[in-house]
């Protein structure tokens, strides 16, 4: 039952204890601290953040709940539900507490957002393929 387990609450958790300051830093300015620094051939320098970082990890992890979509089984049903709940707890989160109303955080909610649509039209859809009527 592991595998139900959304992997949209690892993003969910690691924002709340930046913010708590458990990362380090103090609050939301954690967030902006530089993770790499990179010097470009065009003479630019690029730069990630905690929270860029923060949001390839939610977007890795997107594309492993896609995956995980497409399986069938009583733990896909249970991995829908939950990662419904992980949606909702980011929705409440960002609607209440003053620390998420950040653009990092409205981009992890809207990840995962579209981990519980795309999981549900994935579902739906290889589940069709899976149904045969005999004629």
């Amino acid at each position: 039952m592991l595998a139900a387990l959304p992997l949209m609450i690892f993003p969910f958790v690691l924002y709340n204890l930046a913010i708590f300051g458990i990362l380090g830093g103090g609050g939301v300015v954690a967030l902006g601290n530089i993770v790499s620094s990179l010097q470009m051939l065009s003479g630019a320098v690029w730069t990630m953040t905690v929270g860029d970082a923060l949001i390839v990890v939610a977007l890795v992890f997107l594309f492993v709940e896609i995956l995980k979509a497409s399986r069938n089984g009583r733990g896909s049903l249970l991995n829908h539900m939950l990662s419904m709940l992980v949606f909702v707890a980011y929705l409440v989160e960002f609607l209440l507490v003053r620390d998420a109303a950040t653009q990092i955080f409205f981009i992890l909610m809207t990840i995962t957002f579209v981990d519980v649509i795309g999981g549900f039209a994935v579902a739906i859809r290889s589940a069709g393929r899976d149904v045969s009527i005999g004629l």
